[in-house]
């Protein structure tokens, strides 16, 4: 699990004010829009301060993985973004905003003032949406192993039931799947971008079991589709 550090690490930074915020269930939490300025340039973020007894799953390069987590950070950076240590920097913007402990954080060149939001029966998607480099995942040329520039399609999902770690990670692939139905409706060639991240959040079971399943098909697992159909359909089609 990954500790954001004290406000000392990173290169200084305006702590964020909030502009707008998001509703997600259960009630009482909240994604707050915030802004701050980074060398002169005015961004965004979207922060949400889950708290204790959440999970989350999630490609996140800050805190990725599958684990409890007690927020999570999707931050705005520049078009053609220069650093190498984007978890640093991710773990610099969350120090700023008072989050401590485990948390996971995602970055996106997109406008994440523009980001879309749908709800399912208590499933809730958040989207951001940048999709001026896309294509399909299965293509012929050779992949990398350097890091890729920050993107684009980042989907972050709350609902309010406890999951197992089978259906949490089950949710991902849902959400994924959702995304892709929504790109192709929307009349776009392609499966996302290279940089596409999804996190997943759901209460800790504890000592039980959780929700065993999060397929297409499941109650949590269809709710949950729906809302990233709408989410990523709505802002795909505001960009085409």
């Amino acid at each position: 699990m990954i500790d954001a550090p004290s406000p000392a690490v990173g290169p200084a930074r305006q702590r964020g004010c909030t502009i707008g915020s998001v509703r997600v269930r259960p009630p009482g939490q909240r994604g707050e829009l915030l802004a701050r300025q980074e060398e002169g340039i005015g961004l965004h973020h979207l922060v949400w301060r889950l708290g204790p007894g959440w999970r989350v799953c999630s490609s996140a390069v800050l805190g990725g993985g599958l684990g409890p987590r007690a927020w999570i950070l999707n931050a705005q950076v520049p078009g053609g973004y220069p650093r190498l240590d984007p978890d640093r920097h991710l773990a610099g913007i969350a120090a700023a905003e008072g989050l401590r402990g485990p948390g996971a954080g995602l970055m996106t060149a997109a406008d994440v003032t523009a980001h879309t939001v749908a709800e399912d029966g208590g499933a809730t998607a958040t989207v951001t949406s940048g999709l001026g480099v896309r294509g399909w995942a299965a293509v012929p040329a050779a992949g990398t192993e350097e890091p890729l520039p920050p993107g684009t399609v980042n989907i972050v999902v709350t609902v309010p039931v406890a999951l197992s770690d089978a259906a949490l990670v089950n949710a991902v692939a849902t959400a994924t799947e959702a995304k892709v139905q929504a790109l192709v409706e929307a009349g776009l060639d392609c499966s996302g971008t290279p940089t596409d991240a999804v996190c997943v959040a759901a209460h800790d079971p504890g000592a039980g079991t959780g929700e065993p399943f999060a397929g297409p098909r499941s109650l949590w697992g269809a709710r949950l589709a729906r809302a990233v159909h709408r989410a990523v359909l709505d802002g795909a089609v505001r960009q085409s």
